[in-house]
């Protein structure tokens, strides 16, 4: 079930009026009903899953804390959920690959389908265990308290990943429905939908035309179509998220900050502070601090932070493009954290202007869908032509209405972001009171008006 499908429409109203009719006693096994059955409508079968491993995690926890054997549960624990995240997610690649380097057969497996949120999940249950093993929690909570703050509807398929001293004890206290916060709800709502609707899903007109006829593409367009396609996946990512922590407030739940106005960097380790906030932190705290952190001298913090990006590139799916995508983003990282950020000083607009180059040239590799077609769009990116600075096939190939409405609410959603960062508007109060309900009444037409209401998939639902 998609945020921006019909039968969501349905289905949310039907689950906020019923937990709220219900007593306090019983809101909680409804929430994890109606959770489950959130998760049901992609796939019944990978439900079991989904209660099968974060129910092994609980045990494993409860062990972990009363056992002699705590370590050896804690590998249980990870072994389990890297091994479902290894069948689903890795095994065909690590097949087909070992068949190409020692075989000449060309029938490979093709890939599994890999279960809604799989590694979302899997990282918050993980978060969890890992922490009950470092004395951080005791594991006093029950099955089915433990089940729901796995399962939680709005934001277990894309994130935010939230930690469980963020999240549990929400469940645990007695809310009203006069609490709810509409405003917040709304505008978090709207937002997200705009993101996602309006500027995600019309730049990916644009982009999927581009790959799927790199060669009729000048070198400039590639790039533009480059940094087209960063804003398109961090509207669709950050649109989610909007929309999971609106609806959240709908049952008096806060969830994490998950993005906080990523675009706007001005270097690459700044860009990494601010985006997917609960999925890098998540790596810091538990990939990068267990490899030794910064505890052991420079060289080894810079491998570490290496094989941090290398790992997350990886996470993001089994293909050698999102591999190269993770290095690069750790070759650039380390490059700005040891030597640019100490002995070059560049204008603030230049470095914003450099990174948007370098998430446009880095991001080619997490959209191509192979090595191969990653190395036209490079070779074309890196080589000398008559047409390098035409615009000529995105004009042609693209109705200008649409080029048109893309450039218009992009622009808005930087005015939105510019806002937000530099308060241009908000330190004026009376104007600021004035003009928000008439830019979100703009945002809400906007929707309708060239919104795309295909109920096309969030991206990150891949992964």
């Amino acid at each position: 079930m998609l945020f921006n499908s019909l039968i969501f429409t349905l289905f949310l109203p039907i689950v906020f009026i019923s937990y709220w009719v219900l007593p306090f006693k019983y809101r909680n096994y409804f929430l994890l009903l109606a959770s489950y059955f959130f998760y049901y409508s992609y796939n019944p079968w990978f439900l079991l899953l989904l209660i099968g491993t974060s129910s092994f995690d609980y045990f494993c926890a409860k062990k972990i804390a009363s056992s002699n054997y705590k370590k050896t549960f804690l590998w249980l624990s990870l072994i389990s959920n890297l091994g479902v995240l290894f069948i689903f997610k890795y095994f065909v690649f690590f097949y087909n690959t070992g068949i190409n380097l020692f075989s000449s057969q060309h029938h490979l497996l093709q890939n599994f389908i890999i279960p809604a949120g799989l590694s979302f999940y899997t990282f918050q249950s993980i978060s969890y265990t890992i922490d009950v093993y470092r004395k951080k929690y005791e594991p006093n909570d029950s099955l089915f308290e433990f089940l729901l703050y796995v399962s939680f509807f709005p934001h277990m398929v894309a994130g935010p990943v939230v930690r469980y001293n963020s999240l549990m004890p929400q469940f645990k206290i007695t809310s009203y429905f006069k609490n709810i916060n509409w405003a917040e709800f709304a505008q978090f709502t709207i937002w997200g939908y705009f993101k996602k609707m309006v500027v995600a899903d019309n730049i990916a007109y644009i982009v999927d035309t581009a790959f799927l006829n790199i060669s009729n593409y000048s070198a400039i367009e590639l790039l533009f179509v480059g940094f087209l396609f960063v804003i398109q996946l961090y509207c669709d990512l950050s649109g989610y998220s909007d929309i999971a922590t609106g609806i959240s407030k709908l049952f008096n739940i806060n969830l994490s900050l998950n993005f906080q106005r990523p675009l706007l960097s001005k270097s690459l380790y700044e860009f990494w502070q601010r985006y997917h906030i609960s999925v890098t932190s998540w790596f810091r705290d538990y990939l990068y601090v267990s490899l030794g952190g910064n505890r052991k001298g420079n060289a080894r913090r810079l491998l570490n932070v290496f094989l941090v990006f290398t790992l997350s590139g990886f996470w993001h799916g089994a293909n050698f493009t999102f591999v190269l995508w993770g290095v690069s983003h750790g070759v650039i990282y380390v490059t700005e954290l040891f030597f640019i950020k100490r002995f070059i000083k560049i204008m603030p607009f230049m470095k914003w202007l450099c990174l948007m180059i370098i998430l446009a040239l880095t991001f080619v590799l997490f959209r191509a869908s192979n090595i191969y077609e990653a190395g036209l769009i490079y070779a074309k990116l890196f080589s000398k032509s008559e047409t390098y600075f035409s615009f000529k096939t995105i004009l042609e190939r693209h109705d200008k209405i649409l080029i048109t409405a893309v450039v218009f609410v992009t622009l808005l959603l930087f005015l939105k972001e510019l806002n937000e960062e530099f308060s241009l508007i908000n330190k004026h109060k009376k104007f600021y009171l004035f003009f928000k309900p008439i830019f979100f009444i703009l945002i809400i037409i906007l929707i309708f008006m060239i919104g795309n209401f295909n109920a096309n998939t969030f991206i990150y639902f891949q992964f």
